[in-house]
């Protein structure tokens, strides 16, 4: 096994959010100054703000990406063990650039863990055109299948993948 999966493979994050797959490609996660690497913890207030992603690489123009974040411990009510809660995707992101050079077709939102500690998972798949038209995505964010969107997108495999755990954060206390 790769060395580079093996977190992923610990973390459950293939398994539960995708299926064993090669890594292909390389992308960096940063909110504010901290890089994420698997299995890091963020805390929720650090990661309110959509982080930079950066897809290393010449920039190639024919080949584009497409980001999803999503979170696999806060399940649906309807199916509670084969779900995800939909976080953040964006489409049309070149090789050499960062996201904010993608479409964004779901706006971010940051983690909100209600109890115990979650994953947050940033799945890269490549793009077979450069340029997506049509994206299918349900309205319902916590009813999210990222096997099921990169099927309907005929995405194939990811090309990489990274996650950090986040637990909710204790209340402050207001001083009377």
């Amino acid at each position: 096994m790769a060395r580079s999966l093996e977190p992923l493979v610990v973390g459950k994050v293939i398994g539960d959010v995708v299926d064993m797959f090669s890594p292909a490609a390389e992308f960096t996660v940063q909110y504010g100054p901290k890089q994420v690497t698997n299995g890091c913890k963020i805390k929720p207030s650090a990661a309110a703000d959509k982080p930079k992603v950066q897809i290393l690489g010449s920039r190639v123009p024919s080949s584009h990406y497409t980001l999803v974040m999503v979170d696999p411990d806060a399940p649906s009510p309807s199916e509670p063990t084969l779900r995800e809660w939909l976080h953040w995707v964006v489409v049309d992101i070149p090789e050499g650039l960062d996201a904010t050079k993608g479409r964004e077709v779901v706006p971010y939102v940051g983690p909100q863990p209600p109890t115990g500690i979650h994953r947050y998972v940033f799945v890269l798949f490549r793009q077979r055109d450069p340029t997506m038209t049509k994206v299918h995505l349900s309205e319902d964010r916590s009813n999210f299948s990222t096997r099921q969107f990169a099927s309907d997108h005929q995405f194939g495999l990811p090309v990489a993948a990274l996650y950090f755990n986040s637990q909710k954060e204790p209340a402050t206390r207001k001083r009377t």
